[in-house]
C-alpha cells in the first residue's frame, strides 16, 4: 500500500461543503451516525487512555448512531445498542479550520484537530500517540473491499492518491465483530444519565462534561466485555475534564475565528499564532 497525501489530506478534513458530487458513504442504511463529522477516526481504548494521559481528553469525542429497530430511546431517538445500553466510538473533534486542499484556496472547512491547516500534516505523526486507524489508512477500507477517500478525491480532483492498493498484512487496528466490543466498540451502561445528551450531538452543542463521560467510560471498559470498571471511569472522566491542551484551547480560537463552512478564509490567523503558539509541535513541510 502506498499513498500520495502532498496537498490532500481528504482522510482528515470534511470537504463535502467544496465537493461536487454527494460525499455520503457514512449515512447509509439503518445505523447512520447520528453526528454530523464525517470520517471520524474511531480509537482503541488503550489509545483513548493514552491520550487522557497524555492531557488530551479534550480533544476527544463520542460518536453513536440511529437505530430503527432493537435500539434504546433517548431524547425521542432511537440509539443504536447493545443488550440495551447505546453503543458508541470515541474519536477526535473537527473544528473549522482555514485549509487549502486539491489546490484550492484556503477555505473554512472541518479538519482534524491535530491537523497543521498549512502544511496539512499531523501533528502527532511521529509520536507514540498517532493511531492505528491513521497509520494503516486506508488498509481497513482495502482489506474489507470498501472505497477509500484517496479514491474519492481522485475521481473528483484527479491525480494518483492511491498508488499501491494492496492492503499491509500486519493490520494492527482491524477490530470487527465480538472483537472490537470493549476495544474500540463502547456502550454506555447507564442510559438514563443520557438525557439532552443525544439532542446536543446532533446539534454539535456536546458540552466538556458530555464528551468526558464518554471518554470515562471507554477508558474503563474492558475487551470483550460490557462491563465497565467504576474508578477507572471516573477517573478518566475528570482527567478528560481537566485537560486544557493546546489542541483544545485551538479548537475553541478557530471557532471564534471561522466564517461559513465553505467560505474563502480571507484574514485567517495563521496556525503559527492559533496552535504553534499554543504548543503544537510544528510539522515537517513536504520539501
Amino acid at each position: 500500500m502506498h499513498v500520495d497525501c502532498e496537498g490532500c489530506a481528504g482522510c482528515c478534513i470534511d470537504w463535502r461543503p467544496v465537493s461536487p458530487v454527494p460525499l455520503d458513504h457514512e449515512r447509509r442504511g439503518p445505523r447512520a451516525p447520528l453526528d454530523d463529522t464525517y470520517n471520524l477516526v474511531p480509537l482503541t481504548r488503550d489509545e483513548i487512555r493514552n491520550f487522557v494521559n497524555a492531557g488530551y481528553g479534550d480533544v476527544l469525542t463520542p460518536r453513536l448512531w440511529h437505530a430503527s429497530e432493537g435500539g434504546v430511546e433517548i431524547d425521542g431517538v432511537g440509539v443504536a445498542a447493545i443488550d440495551g445500553k447505546p453503543a458508541f466510538f470515541v474519536g477526535f473533534r473537527k473544528p473549522p479550520k482555514p485549509v487549502a486542499p486539491f489546490g484550492l484556496d484556503p477555505t473554512w472547512l472541518r479538519a482534524c484537530a491535530f491537523l497543521d491547516p498549512e502544511t496539512l500534516q499531523c501533528r502527532i505523526h511521529d509520536s507514540d500517540l498517532y493511531p492505528d486507524e491513521c497509520r494503516e489508512y486506508p488498509g481497513h477500507n482495502l482489506a474489507l473491499e470498501q472505497d477509500t477517500e484517496c479514491s474519492r478525491v481522485e475521481r473528483v480532483h484527479g491525480g494518483e492518491r492511491l498508488l499501491d492498493s494492496t492492503p499491509p498484512s500486519d493490520l494492527r487496528g482491524l477490530l470487527l465483530g465480538p472483537h472490537a466490543l470493549g476495544a474500540k466498540l463502547f456502550v454506555h451502561p447507564e442510559p438514563e444519565r443520557l438525557d439532552g445528551v443525544i439532542e446536543r450531538l446532533r446539534t454539535r452543542t456536546l458540552t466538556p462534561e458530555d464528551r468526558a463521560e464518554f471518554v470515562g467510560i471507554a477508558v474503563g471498559s474492558h475487551p470483550g466485555s460490557t462491563e465497565v470498571d467504576q474508578r477507572r471511569w471516573n477517573d478518566a472522566r475528570e482527567r478528560a475534564l481537566s485537560a486544557e491542551s493546546w489542541a483544545g484551547e485551538a479548537i475553541e480560537a478557530w471557532e471564534a475565528a471561522a466564517t461559513s463552512l465553505g467560505e474563502p478564509a480571507i484574514g485567517a490567523p495563521l496556525s503559527e499564532t492559533v496552535e504553534v503558539a499554543r504548543g503544537a509541535p510544528e510539522t515537517p513541510g513536504w520539501n
